[in-house]
């Protein structure tokens, strides 16, 4: 199972991490992080008067393996911004997304809008360590997690300065998201253990979340007409990946995605 793949690969490298940096060290180089720095991640993402777009930045994908052989972050981020995304989704993962914790300090230079950390996050150090590398958001996912870890790590999170995207596939999922306190709930339409993608999930679960809420729906986003009928059904923002990462032209498959071809205005 690709998931259980992942999370060994991870727990190895936080290990190493651990070693070379004690929590201790990562700890006080964060008390320097000043909060007027960090970017609201969650206001970016709920401007009612367009489509919000979390243009994410990975080279490849377990599924598909390299989706971008020319991948160049601050090129690439750079297009994200000059396109009015809202946010930036970073991919830190090495071995199956081939990317870099170093990817967030280096974007963060070329870009104004919030950037959320993705990847497999499941103790403290590792939000510690998403601050010291700049990020403004990070991403928990419900199912790898214990409603206490859940809890613990979106409580740390704040505390940092940081909002807690959490990512829910089922409906057990959800439950543990909403007792464990997440304000942000990520619907991803991928299950993460098959890989298979079913658009149906949003939709099954958005009416079960409140709309003090913000939501966010994952994978499978191709048109402009999707996102229109999610955003129908109150959803906030839009996290998309492996279209733009495909895209020979960002800015215009941008562009198509939140219809302005078709002027499209809020209502």
């Amino acid at each position: 199972m690709i998931l259980n793949e992942i999370l060994e690969w991870k727990r190895k490298d936080l290990a190493e991490l651990k070693r070379r940096f004690p929590i201790h060290r990562v700890r006080r180089a964060v008390e320097h992080r000043s909060r007027e720095d960090v970017r609201s991640f969650r206001k970016a993402i709920c401007n009612p008067k367009r489509l919000n777009l979390i243009c994410e930045l990975k080279k490849a994908s377990p599924s598909q393996g390299i989706l971008c052989e020319d991948f160049q972050p601050l090129r690439i981020a750079s297009l994200y911004e000059h396109a009015q995304a809202a946010a930036i989704s970073i991919l830190t993962e090495s071995h199956f997304f081939k990317g870099r914790p170093s990817y967030l300090k280096t974007v963060r230079q070329v870009t104004t809008i919030p950037l959320l950390r993705k990847d497999f996050i499941f103790e403290s150090y590792q939000l510690y360590e998403s601050a010291l590398l700049e990020a403004d958001a990070f991403l928990l996912i419900s199912s790898i997690l214990t409603p206490e870890e859940l809890s613990s790590l979106i409580k740390l999170g704040n505390e940092l300065g940081m909002d807690a995207l959490v990512e829910v596939h089922t409906d057990e999922d959800l439950r543990k998201a909403m007792d464990a306190g997440a304000e942000i709930i990520g619907i991803n339409n991928r299950n993460l253990r098959t890989l298979t993608v079913d658009p149906r999930r949003a939709r099954q679960l958005i009416p079960q979340i409140p709309k003090t809420h913000t939501i966010v729906v994952e994978s499978g986003l191709t048109t402009h007409e999707e996102l229109l009928g999610y955003k129908s059904l109150g959803v906030s923002s839009f996290l998309i990946g492996t279209v733009l990462m495909k895209s020979k032209d960002v800015v215009s498959t941008i562009d198509q995605l939140m219809g302005k071809d078709k002027k499209w205005k809020a209502g």
